[in-house]
């Protein structure tokens, strides 16, 4: 099983940029990047919550399990 990010979906939808998006949740546009391309071991459920206040949806609207 794999963990597949959808935060790029998610911001589509919301019409929001990295660069808006990163300021609002208090990181850098790098990690954020490094978030959305699924290159991060974990993530902390401070920053989850702010992504989710931020972007008005649920974890589950930004992680998926898949199969490998």
């Amino acid at each position: 099983m794999r963990v597949i990010v959808r935060l790029d979906v998610m911001m589509a939808l919301r019409k929001t940029k990295g660069r808006d998006l990163a300021a609002r949740i208090g990181t850098t546009e790098q990690n954020l990047s490094l978030l959305k391309s699924g290159k991060v071991k974990g993530i902390r459920f401070e920053t989850l919550a702010r992504l989710c206040e931020a972007l008005d949806c649920q974890p589950g609207d930004l992680l998926e399990i898949a199969p490998d």
